[in-house]
């Protein structure tokens, strides 16, 4: 089904919103895949004008640094993710149900069009399953959470935490679990695709089976 919808992103993030321009939706586009190619380390925007066949200096101009567009691409995806949740568990009130739902979205959402035709859903998982705890795991993470950085991560795991508790109302770590969830889905496909002794799933040809009986056992057997 087609979704129509414009995901925002926290405007601290940006000099210029990169999603009203022809040279912005470039920056995103390109930018995804030079950093799913050499990672965010080797990734410069020089590197990056030189792929788009433009300047530095434009670049520049709609972001500060590398850093922030990484946390600018995270922050798209997970509100892509939030958006998708409620999307698909409309109308469902078994709250067991929704909560597989809710597992199902957060492995699922890589298979459906994002709403921005400029951005490569593939390559932007990519991006989150390598790079996304780069985004927060950093020295200035305390500075950049009072700026709202993180917010649509936190808000994320609040919306999976509302419906953990709705299934078992006296569980204590609701919280927790919803953030282990969502790196328990990125560390199991990692370690899947690149380190396979440290997972007991196999996502051969891209099957998510697996990992979404995987996520669905630790997470009712907790919260029964």
């Amino acid at each position: 089904m087609a979704v129509s919808v414009q995901i925002k992103v926290n405007s601290n993030l940006y000099l210029r919103d990169p999603q009203e321009t022809k040279l912005g939706k470039k920056i995103i586009k390109e930018g995804i895949i030079l950093i799913d190619k050499i990672g965010i380390e080797s990734f410069t925007f020089k590197k990056l004008a030189t792929a788009m066949s433009s300047t530095e200096a434009s670049i520049y101009r709609y972001f500060e640094n590398k850093h922030a567009l990484l946390v600018y691409l995270v922050s798209w995806y997970w509100e892509w993710v939030r958006f998708r949740i409620d999307f698909n568990s409309m109308n469902v009130i078994d709250p067991r149900r929704r909560l597989r739902i809710t597992i199902k979205t957060i492995i699922d959402t890589i298979r459906l069009a994002t709403p921005a035709e400029y951005i490569d859903r593939d390559l932007l998982h990519n991006i989150v399953i390598k790079e996304g705890i780069k985004a927060y795991h950093i020295s200035d993470v305390d500075k950049e959470n009072k700026m709202g950085f993180f917010t649509p991560y936190k808000a994320l795991g609040q919306k999976i935490a509302d419906i953990i508790s709705a299934v078992n109302p006296d569980f204590p770590y609701p919280n927790t679990l919803a953030s282990n969830l969502l790196e328990m889905s990125n560390n199991q496909m990692y370690f899947a695709q690149h380190l396979p002794k440290l997972t007991d799933i196999n996502m051969e040809n891209g099957k998510t089976e697996e990992l979404e009986k995987l996520l669905e056992f630790f997470v009712f057997k907790l919260i029964d």
